[in-house]
């Protein structure tokens, strides 16, 4: 790599940010059983200390996303969290309401034709609202596991009318820096029809609910060989990208680690922001989050290894010369065209990384560095030893 290209790279990782989610450095599974690990996150005081050792160590993971039934008890103050989190280097970051666990969404939540459910829910989204003002978090992520199994069972429209009204009346309480997210995804748990199913559906609620409501893509929440890069490309021309949810799949919403199965599909999603940027002259606020189930893989060995990707898959596509593909686009040059991207994605960014990480006192191998740490060792011991209390 030559001294542009390592300057190209420098400049775009200063920029990147990307949060960690609490749930992912805690014991997971699938729907069939969930599978332990020593090491495993217990509490939301481990979360955060796990969260902050991925920061140490990569240093681009500032914060934290939280979901309010799963990390903060009843009654608890949030400022006592936010605290814990300093502690460790990070604070919190996105809250994310649970608007899908409790019996009272069998049949739905902002969707569910009782009113009595519907209020509950409401009220729920609205205190997370006020969890986020109380610890300074300026996201409010929203997913909905809303929908129906059979033809037949809800009345769609009536339905959609209903998300409307509780987005509007819950958007009504953000606080002026807040912003709520809106997530999608086609199937799962509902399999006939789901509320939010694509990002059409959560631009057109998003644009009905205020202002401060955006589309949050996830990259799991998609058909097979959906192409996300262009949905990425509208919502950025629309103003209405707000965030990312990273992960991987092979078959439906696998939540696999970043890039462990489809690398270029990340690059090619970064290329279009950088590349709007670029056209733009002025980068996306976007919030990028991963969002992953570390089912057998070490928690934290997964979240390093998965910002170490993101890292890299970012800095490849800050490689790609925007001027000339610009010019090449326009005369129909197709080959020479897609050259420029593949010759930026097989670029070895190994030195440019090696060289940012040394200019933030970090180490050059991040997942290396931490092993030798000894930290998950000595996590694994105390935490063992606290579940057999």
């Amino acid at each position: 790599m030559n001294d542009k290209q390592l300057q190209k790279v420098s400049k775009a990782l200063d920029t990147f940010k990307i949060e960690t989610a609490s749930w992912a450095f805690a014991d997971s599974g699938t729907r069939f059983g969930q599978f332990y690990q020593d090491a495993a996150a217990i509490d939301t005081p481990d979360k955060l200390a796990d969260a902050g050792q991925v920061h140490q160590f990569t240093g681009c993971c500032p914060t934290v996303a939280v979901h309010v039934l799963w990390d903060f008890n009843k009654g608890e103050d949030p400022k006592a969290i936010a605290k814990v989190a300093a502690k460790h280097g990070v604070s919190i970051g996105a809250i994310n309401p649970n608007v899908f666990q409790d019996q009272a969404y069998k049949y739905g939540s902002f969707g569910n034709p009782d009113p009595a459910s519907r209020k509950q829910a409401l009220q729920h989204v609205i205190d997370s609202i006020e969890i986020g003002k109380a610890v300074k978090s300026q996201i409010v992520s929203l997913w909905f596991a809303d929908g129906s199994n059979y033809p037949g069972q809800a009345n769609i429209r009536q339905r959609k009318k209903w998300f409307e009204e509780c987005l509007k009346k819950a958007h009504e309480k953000l606080g002026p820096k807040q912003l709520m997210l809106i997530e999608y995804k086609p199937f799962e748990p509902a399999f006939y029809h789901t509320d939010i199913g694509d990002w059409g559906m959560s631009y057109v609620l998003s644009k009905k609910t205020g202002p401060k409501a955006k589309v949050l893509v996830d990259t799991g929440h998609h058909f097979q060989s959906q192409n996300i890069e262009q949905i990425v490309a509208w919502l950025l021309d629309e103003d209405m990208l707000g965030g990312f949810h990273f992960n991987d799949r092979r078959y439906a919403d696998d939540d696999l680690t970043l890039g462990s199965i489809d690398p270029y599909q990340i690059f090619r999603i970064f290329h279009e922001i950088l590349y709007f940027g670029f056209e733009s002259k002025k980068m996306p606020s976007i919030a990028y989050m991963i969002d992953q189930s570390h089912i057998d893989k070490p928690k934290i060995e997964a979240m390093i290894q998965t910002v170490m990707m993101a890292q890299e898959l970012f800095a490849k596509a800050a490689l790609v010369d925007h001027e000339k593909l610009r010019v090449l686009q326009t005369r129909c040059e197709q080959v020479d065209a897609e050259e420029i991207l593949r010759r930026a994605f097989f670029t070895d960014v190994t030195p440019a990384l090696v060289e940012w990480r040394k200019k933030k006192k970090l180490a050059a191998n991040p997942l290396l560095a931490f092993r030798e740490s000894g930290y998950e060792a000595r996590v694994a011991k105390e935490r063992k030893a606290r579940r057999q209390k």
